[in-house]
């Protein structure tokens, strides 16, 4: 087991398909538009002004449709009325008003599509800048990863929620404006077009709400996909894929997820084709109602034709703008749905953050670093993973950590560099606990090589440059860093040298060994010039002659700094001024390295058994 391990939470249930929660989501609106509206004021308000506009031309034209078909009306019969001296210029005002709404409309799509890619890239930005303050045992929790997981994507896909808002303040105008004209008429007739598109829209909001439920449900099978579908085609895993046969393997395996989520998906279709064509009837006969009961007052003799005309035009558009109302109310209420993780994923706030008026890190450091009963575990872990640990490091200290795994060392690196924090105890930095202390500043002292160290598929020079971003465009330092690390022999061999892109994932990049990656991510340590220096096994990835060089390295690179190591390899450990021995979640044994073979405890037992493979 890992130092990682955790006990994993009970996965939640997707939330309960009721009215009252569409209402709650709503309230995860307003925040969205604010960010709407931080991304573009100007254009927000010119797309207002443009869909209130165009909302009222389609009564506008009915309203001079009526007068012109009257008047031809009127002209047509016997007595032949003269024609008003105003006609050609309605016939013109409807051209125009025609001509406007249909230029509105493509400036309108224009607007949506340059604030679809405004909060595109700004919500983005804002998830990678909130992910990147959050504590690292978030990113150890699966469940945390599926709610990031449905905020990315709520995040870039809930565009629509923006437009539909627009949509609906389009839609109410031109319906309360068509409805005055049907109300002029017969208010009953209103109320009977209403009733009829009431069960469609609650038809509607039902079945998006259970999207939403299944959405939420599938989100674990639908990060198990992806996570197949990359291991199936990567190139980390080809060698093994291709070694052990296992594509078929993988494939039942996607495929088996991929089926059960089309049935589920292809079973609520169903449902929503089969209760909603029959719920889309009720608005067709709320329609076709109204008209007939217009046609058969203007049979009467009780309208004209150009009332009539007007009429038809009004029970349509009333009737399929409350309809579009309705459904888009329920749009938005159900797109609020989705952007509750996004809302919650950011109402996350990190628990390791810097107090106010938080202290400057020491430098020099003149105490050193004690570990005061210090144990851990995990948010919902069943066990500890440290217990009581007691431990100091002092200046220009070189101390190194061995144990077997899952004995907790890589956890004590962690609470070192306060990624973590401990569960009870304290660690203090020249005799004051490190939460006292401001957390960027601290981290600038501290400089780490993780055993997973991330391979940054960008220029050798970025590579190192990261390790201390200010010195990033340094060219000096950069290369005096890879000169005193080997890595100025790995970079020489590169194509373009220090401008050469690392990793086989761009055009034109190139990968190298892990040996060589790791001397690149030494580089990055030196370069950062901090005061205490972590390595997580250092040599791991080294062949022989590389370790001797390393070996040679290590007394350079921690001179003047304390240092912590861990390694399984002994010839790298006895380096070191002291040795610590982790043991079930403590420390069984330290000392020297000969202090310790002399002990015949279990660092003589470890050191014996890895020699004993050399002989």
């Amino acid at each position: 087991m890992s130092d990682e391990s955790t006990a994993q939470p009970a996965v939640p249930e997707a939330p309960a398909a009721n009215w009252s929660e569409r209402l709650k989501a709503l309230r995860r609106v307003p925040p969205v538009f604010r960010m709407v509206w931080a991304c573009a004021p100007s254009l927000v308000l010119m797309s207002v002004c443009a869909r209130l506009a165009v909302s009222v031309i389609p009564v506008a034209l009915l309203w001079v449709t009526r007068i012109v078909i009257d008047a031809i009306v009127r002209h047509s019969m016997p007595a032949h009325a003269a024609l008003p001296n105003n006609f050609w210029w309605l016939v013109g005002l409807e051209f125009l008003l025609a001509s406007i709404a249909a230029m509105l409309g493509r400036v309108l799509n224009f607007f949506d599509t340059v604030l679809a890619d405004k909060f595109t890239c700004r919500i983005s930005t804002r998830i990678m800048e909130h992910a990147s303050h959050l504590d690292l045992t978030r990113y150890e929790d699966p469940l945390f990863y599926d709610k990031m997981e449905r905020a990315r994507v709520q995040g870039t896909d809930r565009v629509m929620l923006v437009q539909m808002t627009g949509r609906l303040i389009q839609e109410a105008v031109g319906a309360i404006t068509l409805a005055a004209g049907v109300v002029l008429f017969s208010p009953l007739l209103l109320v009977f077009l209403v009733a009829c598109v009431v069960p469609a829209f609650l038809g509607e909001t039902h079945f998006a709400f259970l999207g939403y439920s299944l959405n939420f449900e599938q989100t674990p099978a639908r990060r198990q996909m992806e996570y197949l579908r990359v291991l199936g085609g990567s190139r980390e895993s080809a060698k093994e894929l291709k070694l052990f046969g296992l594509g078929p393997f993988l494939i039942g395996r996607y495929k088996v997820l991929s089926d059960e989520l089309h049935r589920q998906n292809v079973g609520l279709a169903s449902r929503k084709l089969l209760f909603g064509a029959f719920l889309t009837l009720l608005g067709t006969v709320g329609y076709y109602g109204g008209f007939a009961y217009v046609v058969y007052e203007t049979v009467l003799g009780h309208l004209t034709i150009g009332q009539l005309t007007f009429l038809a035009g009004a029970i349509a558009g009333a009737s399929a703008g409350i309809q579009a109302v309705f459904t888009t109310f329920s749009g938005i209420a159900d797109q609020a749905l989705f952007m509750t993780d996004l809302v919650d994923f950011f109402a996350v706030q990190p628990t390791i953050l810097s107090k106010p008026g938080a202290l400057v890190a020491p430098r020099p450091i003149r105490q050193g670093i004690e570990f005061r009963n210090v144990s851990f575990s995990y948010p919902h872990g069943r066990r500890k993973i440290l217990s009581g640990i007691n431990m100091r490091i002092e200046p220009d200290e070189r101390i190194a950590l061995v144990g077997e795994n899952g004995q907790g060392k890589t956890t004590v690196v962690k609470l070192l560099t306060r990624l973590y924090d401990p569960t009870e105890g304290q660690i203090l930095l020249d005799g004051i606990d490190l939460r006292e202390y401001n957390l960027q500043d601290l981290w600038k002292e501290i400089g780490v090589i993780f055993q997973d160290f991330v391979h940054y598929e960008m220029t050798a020079s970025e590579n190192i440059g990261i390790g201390r971003i200010e010195d990033a465009n340094n060219p000096f330092r950069i290369r005096a860093a890879a000169m005193k690390t080997f890595a100025e022999k790995v970079i020489h061999k590169l194509p373009k040298g220090y401008d050469q892109v690392l990793g086989c994932r761009f055009q034109g990049g190139v990968d190298l060994s892990g040996g060589e990656w790791q001397k690149i991510a030494l580089a990055r340590a030196y370069l950062r010039d901090a005061q205490l220096l972590v390595l997580d096994e250092p040599t791991a990835a080294l062949d022989a002659r590389a370790e001797n060089e390393v070996f040679q390295l290590f007394s350079d690179l921690t001179k003047g700094k304390m240092a912590l190591l861990i390694s399984h390899r002994f010839s790298t450990v006895r380096m070191a001024d002291r040795i610590l021995v982790l043991e079930n979640g403590g420390i069984a044994e330290q000392g020297h390295h000969d202090q310790l073979i002399r002990d015949g405890g279990l660092y003589a037992e470890m050191f014996e058994m890895q020699a004993a493979n050399y002989r």
